[in-house]
């Protein structure tokens, strides 16, 4: 079968996904992997969902509840490379990802948090989370202030904001250290039309260039303000 939309199979080797929740997230991830070539299996304990998954996904469907230690077997727990628990409860995704973890030994468990405080908690178990209340927020708040930047991520629960920044005519011929500073704001990676690499301080931007960030919650303003202003030249200690 071709891949859709032109995607290209990953050149990396195959892995065995399981993916338990079959809602919207679940579904579009269950595809996405698919059609990269890797093996995916998808529990849902009701039939219906995966009419999500279309007609060309390649993949298995497991009927039943993610909390169940027959179910998982059955659906391949014990050879599964990653495991992803999304369904709509807090607690039946932590419920499952500890079950992957502590009865099948799956290494890579991710588990979909509503709740920003459990996610610490969760972590601290081995479990990681990603919590779209956080991720929306921080979407929202970055169209709502018009700011130049897009949120892509964060560490250690919203301490520090990973961002991506794409260069525009202002910037073109400044340093990526006249946009850092010292343990505030620090650029860690730099593509260049199709070649991405680690971002050294003395690099001349382009226009068109993409930038990724890491920055402190109080230094936002400060980032936005030299994006769109031209970056005054700060120095970072060595």
């Amino acid at each position: 079968m071709g891949m859709p939309n032109g995607l290209a199979r990953s050149t990396a080797s195959p892995m065995h996904y399981l993916i338990v929740g079959c809602g919207r997230v679940g579904s579009t991830l269950a595809k996405l992997l698919s059609d990269e070539g890797h093996a995916v299996t998808v529990v849902d304990e009701n039939p219906a969902a995966f009419k999500r998954l279309g007609h060309h996904f390649s993949g298995r469907v497991e009927v039943g509840t993610g909390i169940d230690y027959d179910v998982l077997r059955r659906a391949g727990a014990a050879s599964a490379d990653g495991f992803v628990a999304v369904t709509e409860g807090d607690n039946r995704n932590v419920m499952a990802a500890l079950i992957a973890q502590r009865m099948f030994g799956i290494k890579k468990i991710v588990a979909r948090i509503y709740d920003p405080p459990r996610g610490l908690l969760y972590r601290e178990l081995g479990i990681e989370t990603v919590c779209p209340t956080t991720v929306g927020a921080r979407l929202i708040r970055d169209k709502l202030m018009s700011l130049p930047f897009e949120s892509t991520g964060s560490f250690d629960f919203g301490k520090v904001s990973a961002l991506s920044v794409h260069v525009g005519p202002q910037l073109a011929g400044k340093r990526i250290r006249d946009l850092e500073s010292d343990g505030r704001i620090r650029v860690v990676a730099l593509r260049r039309a199709a070649e991405v690499r680690v971002a050294s301080p003395h690099e001349p931007l382009e226009a068109d260039d993409e930038l990724h960030a890491v920055v402190a919650p109080e230094a936002l303003a400060e980032f936005a303000e030299r994006i769109v202003a031209g970056a005054p030249t700060v120095r970072i200690s060595a």
